[in-house]
């Protein structure tokens, strides 16, 4: 596939935004070598590129039906569902070795985030938990990335992980309202398409304001000081102006303007982290 092809499959701009949960967990867990830095970085990188690629190959179907999605690359004939399912399958193996160059627990734990991967996509067929369910997934990012410093689970780990699956769930809750009718008309399940724009609006500002309650728990569980604080300042701003925004008459217009702000959330909070341990 061509680089463009490539692109325009991927997203690489999303790579980019999920990287600073890994790391934000690295962080949390008090740092760790160069190695360790890199070896996570690529299992994320290897992680983001399987989850979107087999998304792609997955809804290839429910893709070309819908207008808003009918120009992605597999659609349009760019990409074919057999090269997206081997980009998955490869990039899941670099994941595997990564994990396993990592730690063990990292190593087991790996498989059944490949099948999270690989499996999200089906859930809206099933459950309006999808937003979840996606949540979860994004949720292995900071995990993963304690993990590969700790080696071991405990609750702090698990109190981060919370905090990106609410967040997750509740702005793809915000983000399914661009296709509420369409999801209702193919059977596809979302909470808008199940319970209306009204709830599924209710339903995220709840997801947004348990990702700000486990973000802070994990502040108080670290003993982060000023700048983490500032940091979660900003993040509650940002979370305010995408609740407003997706109030407003043309969801399709604003969600650019809520992707745009979404982008700053992460560094923020991993630049709020960093920067209180290096204070320390």
């Amino acid at each position: 596939m061509a680089f463009k092809k490539l692109s325009n499959l991927l997203l690489p701009e999303q790579t980019l935004f999920a990287l600073p949960f890994a790391w934000l967990g690295v962080v949390f867990a008090g740092g760790g070598s160069p190695r360790t830095w890199l070896l996570v970085t690529l299992a994320l990188a290897a992680a983001r590129t399987a989850g979107m690629a087999f998304n792609r190959a997955i809804d290839a179907r429910i893709d070309a039906l819908n207008p808003r999605t009918k120009d992605r690359a597999i659609p349009r004939g760019e990409v074919k569902v057999s090269e997206a399912a081997a980009l998955g399958v490869i990039s899941s193996l670099v994941l595997v070795a990564a994990a396993y160059l990592l730690n063990p627990l990292c190593f087991y734990l790996s498989f059944p985030a490949v099948v999270l991967l690989a499996g999200y996509s089906y859930f809206k067929r099933f459950s309006a938990a999808s937003h979840l369910c996606l949540g979860a997934t994004e949720a292995a990012a900071p995990i993963g990335g304690y993990l590969a410093v700790s080696g071991r689970f405990d609750l702090l780990s698990i109190v981060l992980g919370a905090a990106i699956l609410f967040w997750i769930g509740g702005m793809d809750m915000v983000y399914a309202l661009q296709d509420e009718a369409f999801d209702r008309r193919e059977g596809l399940h979302s909470v808008p398409s199940r319970f209306g724009a009204s709830k599924a609006l209710a339903a995220s500002a709840a997801c947004y304001v348990l990702a700000l309650a486990a973000l802070a728990a994990a502040g108080l569980m670290r003993g982060m000081a000023w700048a983490y604080w500032a940091s979660l300042v900003f993040v509650a701003a940002v979370f305010f102006y995408q609740q407003k925004e997706a109030r407003g008459p043309d969801i399709l217009a604003a969600m650019k303007r809520i992707f745009a702000a979404n982008m700053y959330i992460s560094p923020a909070l991993l630049a709020g982290a960093a920067l209180d341990s290096f204070l320390k």
